[in-house]
C-alpha cells in the first residue's frame, strides 16, 4: 500500500504569505508612525520658533517704545518737530495692547514694522544732533547779543548818566544872579538913605539889582520875587500888597514882592518898592532874591 501525500506545505505557504503580510503592515504602520512623530516635532519645533520670534519682536516693540518716548522728549526741549514719532508710538502701543495669537505672516509684518521703526529712530537721532547743534549756535548767538546788549546798555546808561549831568551843569549855569543889590530907604519927600534906617525914614523899602549877564540862560520870561526877613526869619507879607507862595525845597514859602519880566540878557536894572504900612521892629532884617525857586542874591539891612 503506498503512502497517502501530506497537505502540509501548503500550510506552511500560507503561514508565510501571513507573515509576510504582517511584516509589511508592520513596517508601514512604523514608518507612518515614524512620519507622524516627525511631523509633530516639526510642527511643535515651528510653534516653538514662531512663539520664540514673537516674544524678541514685541521685547524689541517695548524697547522701541521706551526709545521713542525719550526721542520725543528730547526734541520737544530742542523745539524740534515730533509729531511723527507720536504717531509711531501711537502705532506701537496699540500692538503691544493686542493680546490675539498671531501668524507667522503676521509676525513678519509686525518684524516689518519695527524695522521701519528702528529706521525712523536712527533719522530722528540724526535731527536730534542737527537740533542740539542748531541750538548751540543760537544759544552762543544769543549769549554774545546779550553780551553785546549789556555793553551797549552801559554805554546808553553812561551817556544818560552824562546827559544828566551835562543837564544838571547846564541848569545850574543857567541860573540868573543878582548883582549890585542896594537896600534904601525912601521917606514920604522920596529922600533915600542907606542902612542903618530909622522908622520915620522908612515909608517905602527899595531893593535895586541889575541881572548879571548870562550867556546860558535863554532869553525868557521870568517871575523874580523878594522875601524880607527879621531877624527871627519871619518872612514879611501882606497878601493885599502883592505878596504871595511859592514852592522853594518842595515846601510852600511865603514872598513879600514879586515882578514879572522878559529876561532879555542886557544886564537890565530891576527895583522893587515896598511900602510895609506899620512900622519896622528894630533889629537886622535879610533880603533875598528868588526865580524859578533858587536864590539870585541877598542883601541885610538893619533898623534903629
Amino acid at each position: 500500500m503506498e503512502p497517502t501525500s501530506s497537505p502540509e506545505p501548503k500550510k506552511s505557504n500560507k503561514a508565510g504569505i501571513v507573515i509576510a503580510l504582517l511584516s509589511i503592515v508592520i513596517i508601514i504602520q512604523s514608518v507612518k508612525i515614524y512620519l507622524d512623530y516627525n511631523a509633530k516635532a516639526e510642527i511643535t519645533e515651528q510653534k516653538e520658533n514662531v512663539e520664540e520670534d514673537l516674544a524678541t519682536t514685541m521685547q524689541r516693540l517695548k524697547e522701541i517704545q521706551t526709545e521713542l518716548d525719550q526721542k520725543i522728549g528730547e526734541i520737544q526741549k530742542l523745539g524740534g518737530d515730533f509729531k511723527d514719532l507720536q504717531k509711531a508710538k501711537a502705532e506701537v502701543d496699540a500692538q503691544l495692547k493686542r493680546n490675539v495669537a498671531r501668524s507667522s505672516r503676521a509676525i513678519k509684518e509686525l518684524k516689518d514694522k519695527v524695522e521701519g521703526y528702528e529706521e525712523l529712530l536712527k533719522i530722528k537721532d540724526d535731527e536730534i544732533e542737527k537740533l542740539k547743534s542748531a541750538n548751540k549756535e543760537l544759544f552762543s548767538e544769543n549769549r554774545q547779543l546779550k553780551t553785546q546788549k549789556n555793553v551797549l546798555n552801559d554805554s546808553i546808561n553812561r551817556l544818560s548818566s552824562t546827559k544828566e549831568a551835562l543837564a544838571s551843569k547846564v541848569a545850574i549855569a543857567s541860573q540868573l544872579k543878582a548883582e549890585n543889590v542896594s537896600v534904601m530907604s525912601v521917606n514920604a519927600k522920596g529922600k533915600e538913605k542907606e542902612s542903618p534906617f530909622r522908622n520915620k525914614q522908612l515909608e517905602k523899602l527899595k531893593v535895586e539889582f541889575n541881572l548879571a549877564e548870562n550867556k546860558v540862560a535863554p532869553i525868557e520870561g521870568k517871575k523874580i520875587l523878594i522875601r524880607i526877613l527879621d531877624e527871627n526869619g519871619q518872612v514879611l507879607f501882606d497878601l493885599a500888597r502883592g505878596s504871595g507862595t511859592f514852592m522853594l525845597n518842595n515846601k510852600e514859602e511865603f514872598y513879600t514882592a514879586s515882578q514879572e519880566i522878559l529876561f532879555d540878557n542886557t544886564k537890565q536894572k530891576l527895583i522893587f518898592l515896598y511900602e510895609k504900612g506899620s512900622e519896622y521892629a528894630s533889629g537886622n532884617y535879610a533880603v533875598e532874591i528868588y526865580t524859578d525857586g533858587y536864590q539870585m542874591g541877598s542883601a541885610q539891612f538893619a533898623v534903629k
